[in-house]
């Protein structure tokens, strides 16, 4: 599963992939399109439950769960028809799962803000910079659903039914893109196995879901966000999309990616805030793919393991190993709050019941630690 950050060029996306991957690795200059290649990186997902886990069975070894993220280069209006390196970027964006939307919500004379015009500096204005990108991703979505929709079209007039029925979708969504309105807001029909199909095949690009982060400036995580004008302008346009929005101040989370984390917890103190905006947009990242994570623990190792929300007991299993799913008996299940909530006294935990024996049905929860028993 992997999440492409998008935006405008010299918004932070590349200062933004430096600190999640704690790299160098994308080149972030004050020009358009210094990044041409997506770079891509394996991120932790930060799970304040493993750490405690690990802390109480003094553990050999520590796996969290992961999430992955490609840096796309910097869109800008007319990408739909090739502008900058559109067609390029565009197809990047069409490999990913979800998009992380990286919005400038700071003032700096001496970054360029570019949205038309590469040669042209533009002012500050978050919610034209996010209709500038999703006019890009509602226009070369349009193309690619009006191309299909011609040959639905043309096969229903063979009298081929399920052509027509396609046909029919087709055009309503035609008209919702032409409306400037993204595939995501569009009324799709979950239980229709063939639109289901037909979406996968077309890969539209403003159906992926968004979270938007809002790079904030430094003087920002000092003085709070009530002085900032442009986040609640973000904060407003998510709300309306069912999305989020997260503040981020991308430079301070570069400078300190590569810090013990003993710094880290001090700059947090001295900040006033429990975590970093960073560690906030992967959490939020990997709810939006709809991901969860439960945990196995003990001496040799803990491990957060992730599975899709509304994943049973038998498949969870088969993420450890294919034999677990195959042989699978049942699962030995405590939540982590019934552990955190009898101090982690886990004879106190299995004394009072609250150690369940689930079977194959089983919806695995997020935070379940969970010994599975198998035959084989």
């Amino acid at each position: 599963m992997k999440l492409g950050i998008v935006g405008l060029p010299n918004v932070g996306k590349s200062t933004l992939f430096n600190a999640l991957t704690s790299t160098q690795n994308a080149q972030a200059a004050n020009y358009p399109f210094c990044t041409i290649e997506p770079n891509s990186g394996i991120v932790p997902v930060p799970d304040a439950r493993l750490d405690k886990l690990a802390e109480i069975w003094q553990t050999d070894k520590k796996t969290p769960a992961i999430v992955e993220f490609v840096d796309i280069a910097g869109l800008v209006k007319g990408a739909s028809q090739g502008a900058g390196l559109g067609n390029k970027f565009l197809g990047h964006i069409r490999e990913c799962d979800a998009i992380v939307h990286v919005v400038r919500c700071f003032d700096d004379d001496n970054i360029i803000h570019v949205v038309e015009d590469v040669n042209k500096p533009e002012s500050v204005d978050p919610i034209r910079d996010i209709d500038a990108i999703d006019l890009e991703l509602i226009l070369a979505d349009l193309e690619v659903v009006n191309n299909r929709l011609g040959r639905q079209q043309k096969a229903a007039k063979t009298g081929n039914k399920t052509a027509a029925a396609e046909a029919a979708w087709l055009a309503e969504l035609a008209a919702h893109l032409e409306g400037g309105k993204p595939a995501r807001s569009f009324a799709f029909d979950p239980d229709d196995d063939s639109q289901n199909t037909a979406r996968k095949e077309l890969g539209l690009l403003s159906a992926k879901p968004v979270i938007y982060a809002c790079n904030v400036g430094e003087d920002d995580l000092l003085g709070g966000l009530d002085e900032n004008p442009y986040y609640p302008l973000v904060a407003a346009r998510a709300k309306e999309e069912n999305a989020q929005a997260i503040p981020i101040c991308a430079k301070t989370e570069e400078d300190i990616a590569g810090s013990s984390q003993e710094e880290k917890l001090a700059f947090l103190h001295e900040m006033g805030i429990e975590s970093t905006g960073l560690d906030n947009l992967i959490k939020a990242s990997y709810g939006l793919l709809g991901l969860i994570s439960f945990l196995t623990d003990g001496k040799k190792e803990c491990r957060a393991w992730t599975i899709k929300r509304g994943t049973k007991a038998p498949q969870a299993a088969g993420k450890i190993h294919s034999d677990f799913e195959r042989g699978f008996i049942r699962a030995q299940v405590i939540s982590y709050d019934a552990l955190a909530d009898n101090n982690f006294d886990y004879a106190a935990v299995k004394a009072k019941g609250l150690q369940r024996t689930e079977g194959k049905e089983y919806v695995v929860n997020d935070g379940d630690v969970i010994e599975f028993l198998f035959n084989v």
